[in-house]
């Protein structure tokens, strides 16, 4: 029982910080279209509009479904390689403080990928 406790804790805290502290500001940014807004946003040579409409998936919607525990393993894969991309691309000659953040979501949606959404979610497993 523990473990499942566990695991609804992390799928709150992790999934609610990421869309409440990044993806909803990006989401906002997409809806209703701002070009001024996402005009900068263009990191995977994708253009602008692809490269929010990603940054939406993986900080936004999919940790909506990890939130209620719904399809969690495949959902959790979107933020974990948005937050390998932030690093990488994005925070990669910054010092360690700028891209913490992205780590300790990257290592929590990694720990949620391997270990389920738990009894505690839709899934139920």
């Amino acid at each position: 029982m523990n473990k499942n406790i566990s695991l609804l804790l992390a799928r709150i805290f992790f999934a609610g910080l990421l869309i409440y502290n990044h993806g909803l500001n990006k989401f906002l940014e997409l809806w209703p279209f701002n070009d001024v807004a996402i005009s900068d946003r263009d990191l995977f040579g994708l253009g602008a509009l692809a490269s929010v409409i990603l940054f939406v998936l993986g900080e936004f919607l999919a940790p909506i479904f990890v939130l209620i525990g719904y399809k969690t393993r495949i959902f959790s894969l979107f933020p974990i390689i948005t937050m390998f991309f932030a690093i990488v691309l994005v925070h990669s000659d910054m010092s360690f403080g700028t891209w913490e953040k992205a780590l300790l979501f990257l290592v929590g949606f990694l720990m949620i990928f391997l270990m389920g959404p738990g009894k505690y979610s839709i899934d139920r497993n």
